[in-house]
């Protein structure tokens, strides 16, 4: 979908953040060998081995699939980087993802069937009384190509520069990045700044929602016009700089200790197209399941948020190798906006070294609070002043928990297997809501289950 990509971005994750399929070891790898053969062809036998032997390949899948019949997604990506000498390097990564599945609209569930207009315009769908309204039109494909150069500048500095390129059916983003590091303390203390611009463009199906204008009633005989009412273009943008400051650390010959210092700014369109409000009659919910009526059809409105967010961010992971080359590896990370959120990620990792093979358990915690504009619905009295507004739960109060674990088996010539089991859980809170709301599941917990298998070689 088009804005907050988990990456989160899944903070998720996104963000952290997903599969249909999964692409075999063997394919992957006879992929990355056709890639490697078709860059060098026209090369003498021997000099296409000596060529390869300055690759380093890593090609993974990941599997990602929500409970209840919600997102799947599936994730192949394929890195591949040429090393120069031990400090210069170019790295070239593809990802091809595709989701299907349900995503929840932001409406409330209510003890009497509803019906939804698809954000095409074209169609309906219903949801059952005491259902989660989910869209089930999710879908999304995407492919995403990035390369980044790093290499020193002297003995006591470095740098990189990258540049990104993401496309999808109604989302395109492109931007560069760069960095440059000091070395001090005969290499012990690195100081390193960064940054990043991408620019991006929105073009969801249906066009751009008037935000808070009201969602057209399915099956009206003015639908198509009080569709296009609620709509205001069929295209927008919105550009995010980053930039970071870092120092890494070694403290002794088995510790190693960053800290970070982030801040992003996000300027433009950064409403997400799909999501809509439920507007909740004031009289206790006693009729219509508790949503407000107009002409005798429940009314929602599309969601609103500010067009500028600022957020930063302070990160520190320590690394500590124990005599027997076991690993632990710990960070915490605060994050805190102009929304309103504030959020703390805990990540704890154990790798169990056992000869060829390793075990690595992760527990992950995060949590946040809601946006300052975060409403689980409105009501009748309320809904035409409000300024900005969202029932999405990735802005709500919320905890999630990850457990994980990843095994690898390292091969001769130093190539890997690794596959990575983890189990994530989602818990929002709120107010229970009052009338008929009260007998409904508003802060609904989510699973997934996320599956990744991969071969370094």
């Amino acid at each position: 979908m088009a804005v907050t990509k988990m990456t989160s971005q899944t903070e998720q994750a996104v963000a952290e953040h997903q599969l249909t399929h999964e692409t075999s070891k063997a394919s992957l790898t006879m992929l990355l060998a056709s890639a490697g053969c078709a860059l060098l062809a026209g090369l003498p036998n021997q000099a296409q081995a000596s060529e390869l032997d300055n690759w380093d390949f890593d090609a993974a899948t990941l599997i990602y699939a929500e409970s209840d019949s919600r997102v799947t997604a599936a994730e192949p990506v394929i890195s591949a980087t040429r090393n120069f000498d031990s400090e210069t390097k170019l790295n070239l990564k593809l990802a091809l993802d595709t989701l299907t599945g349900a995503s929840p609209s932001g409406a409330t569930p209510s003890d009497q069937a509803q019906t939804f207009a698809r954000p095409s315009g074209r169609g309906d769908y219903d949801i059952k009384a005491g259902e989660q309204p989910l869209d089930d039109t999710f879908r999304d494909s995407r492919a995403a190509f990035s390369a980044t150069w790093s290499a020193p500048i002297n003995r006591d500095w470095a740098y990189s520069a990258g540049g990104y390129l993401s496309s999808e059916h109604d989302y395109r983003s492109l931007g560069v990045n760069g960095s440059i590091s000091r070395y001090l303390n005969e290499k012990n203390t690195t100081i390193t700044l960064g940054g990043s611009f991408s620019s991006d463009s929105i073009d969801p199906e249906g066009g751009l929602p008037i935000g808070l204008s009201a969602m057209a009633v399915p099956g009206s005989a003015n639908f198509d016009q009080d569709f296009s009412n609620s709509r205001q273009g069929s295209s927008d943008d919105k550009t995010i700089t980053d930039f970071l400051v870092g120092v890494t650390q070694v403290i002794n010959r088995r510790t190693l200790m960053q800290f970070n210092y982030s801040i992003s700014a996000s300027d433009g369109y950064l409403t997400d197209p799909y999501k809509i409000v439920s507007v909740i009659d004031d009289s206790s919910g006693d009729n219509y399941g508790g949503n407000y009526q107009v002409n005798g059809q429940n009314l929602y409105i599309y969601e609103k948020r500010p067009d500028t967010r600022l957020k930063q961010a302070l990160y520190w992971q320590t690394k500590y190798q124990r005599e027997n080359s076991d690993i632990i590896d710990f960070s915490y990370r605060f994050m805190f906006d102009d929304w309103g959120i504030n959020s703390h990620t805990l990540d704890l990792k154990y790798r169990w070294q056992l000869g060829d093979h390793y075990l690595e358990p992760q527990l992950r915690w995060y949590s946040q609070s809601a946006a300052d504009f975060y409403q689980r619905y409105t009501t009748a009295s309320d809904y035409q002043n409000v300024d900005e507004i969202s029932a999405d739960y990735r802005l709500g109060d919320m905890d999630t928990y990850t457990v994980g674990l990843r095994y690898g088996y390292r091969m001769a010539g130093g190539s890997e297997l690794y596959a990575r089991l983890a189990l994530y859980q989602q818990q929002s809170s709120g107010s229970s809501g009052f009338g008929k709301l009260k007998e409904q599941a508003l802060y609904p917990d989510t699973t997934a289950t996320m599956l990744t298998v991969g071969y370094k070689f």
